[in-house]
């Protein structure tokens, strides 16, 4: 039976059928699966996505999807996590979130999909965030890495905003801050003090492994 749910559940990310995860994930819990090997399928699922994207041999869309299938059915499993007290080796926190002004969020949710895939522990704080909701989360979190996400020209200042709001509580130099969106480009990324800049989501989540000497 565990075998089963896990399969339905790799193939419904491999389908981009968010209903299909949910309904997977709430059979596993039913079952009182195991929610971390849950979450081992589902971002077993996603890497499979994303390497077929880093070969050419899936598209941007595919990539949407199933982070999109993977992000509606995550709330459930870490839920499960926390109701049964189970502790998950993470590679790091990270607080992400679309800057204020912005409400673009395929991007980031892309990123975060990713993320959870490659180890991370990931505080998604939404879109059009203002900037003392960054600070507040780094803080409460204890997080390791703050990325934040841009789509528009006129939303990127943002980015820096927050980047000075942490250099004034001095935490800039305790974090890594990882940019991105089709408002940002590496140059812009580099005279805002950012610590990274990545344009894709598979890549911003290899690049935030690097940051931390993983």
């Amino acid at each position: 039976m565990s075998e089963e749910i896990l399969g339905s559940l790799k193939k419904a990310i491999l389908e981009y059928d968010s209903e299909g995860a949910i309904r997977a994930v709430k059979m596993a819990a039913k079952n009182g699966m195991d929610p971390n090997l849950v979450l081992d399928a589902m971002t077993a699922a996603v890497r499979t996505v994303g390497d077929g994207f880093g070969k050419g041999e899936l598209w941007l869309p595919d990539l949407i999807g199933a982070a999109e299938a993977m992000q509606s059915a995550i709330p459930i499993v870490v839920e499960e996590i926390k109701t049964a007290k189970i502790t998950r080796q993470s590679l790091g926190t990270v607080v992400i979130g679309t800057v204020q002004g912005d409400i673009h969020s395929i991007g980031k949710a892309m990123v975060s999909a990713f993320l959870v895939a490659e180890g991370f522990s990931v505080q998604d704080l939404g879109v059009d965030v203002k900037h003392e909701r960054f600070l507040e989360a780094v803080r409460d979190q204890k997080a390791d890495i703050v990325c934040m996400s841009a789509l528009m020209t006129t939303t990127a200042p943002e980015l820096r905003k927050v980047i000075e709001l942490l250099k004034r509580h001095a935490i800039k130099d305790k974090i890594k801050v990882l940019v991105g969106g089709a408002g940002v480009t590496e140059e812009f990324a580099r005279r805002i003090e950012a610590d990274g800049y990545e344009s894709t989501a598979a890549r911003a989540a290899q690049l935030a492994k690097r940051l931390l000497g993983k």
